[in-house]
């Protein structure tokens, strides 16, 4: 029997000039999969060149990380985008990260949606069909990365598009398999030890014990560790290693 395989991905070039959230240098060193804020909720041309220029030297694919315009609210926001803007507005910031990873020796390999328009393709078709859209636009073989179970999947995989599920190391889920909103407390899960048992019983086994405290499956080909939190180094380098120890091959989807 194969050891059990998973990809770590986590979002990343989310600052803004002289402004960082994210320790981009540090945290490459341990994912396989970067996702770079591309303009509209974090990140700017310098600041996404020079991750692209990090991940390639270190062999990390780069996906582009879309989201609504909203760089106020850090792309958290919820917002209603007519479906033709959103989808040339996708197109557009896939296409702004290509030219960065090209310039790098690479391709952007993957899309992933950030922040709210993540959690509203989630359940929201029409969104969905336009986030699937802008990528089609820009590159119609890019993989895209999302919650399994939601019509942004079920849309791409009806479009042609290859699908990747992800799950979460720290961020609680809901009875139905879906995130619990950041607004509702224990929305993310701040315990290292809990991160760190999560994202070994979600790579080995595939499932996660819900905020109701109800055993659900979350089976996944890569894991998101999210680089915005305190301490998020340390705690991604303590899950590497501890999947590793496990018999979990850690190695990029695409």
């Amino acid at each position: 029997m194969s050891a059990p395989l998973i990809d770590l991905n986590a979002d990343l070039g989310e600052g803004f000039g002289r402004w960082h959230l994210t320790d981009d240098e540090e945290l490459l060193s341990v994912v396989t999969s970067a996702n770079v804020a591309c303009g509209f909720h974090a990140g700017d041309p310098a600041t996404m060149r020079r991750v692209c220029d990090r991940a390639a030297e270190r062999g990390v694919r780069i996906g582009a990380q879309v989201s609504y315009r909203d760089l106020a609210g850090f792309g958290r926001r919820a917002m209603d985008v007519p479906s033709a803007e959103l989808a040339a507005e996708v197109a557009y910031q896939i296409g702004a990260l290509e030219v960065f990873a090209r310039a790098a020796g690479t391709r952007v390999a993957y899309v992933k949606p950030h922040g709210a328009l993540y959690n509203r393709v989630v359940h929201d078709e029409e969104q969905a069909r336009a986030v699937v859209e802008g990528v089609l636009l820009a590159d119609a073989a890019l993989p895209v990365l999302g919650l399994p179970g939601s019509s942004f999947l079920r849309t791409a995989d009806k479009a042609g598009l290859p699908v990747v599920t992800e799950a979460f190391a720290d961020r609680a889920y809901t009875d139905e398999g879906t995130l619990v909103p950041r607004t509702r407390e224990g929305a993310v899960v701040t315990e290292a030890d809990a991160v760190v048992a999560r994202s070994v019983g979600m790579a080995r086994s595939g499932v996660v014990t819900s905020l109701g405290g109800r055993e659900i499956e979350v089976r996944a080909r890569s894991l998101c560790l999210h680089g915005d939190t305190p301490g998020a180094v340390d705690l991604a380098r303590r899950v590497r290693a501890e999947l590793e120890a496990a018999g979990v091959r850690v190695a990029a989807f695409a």
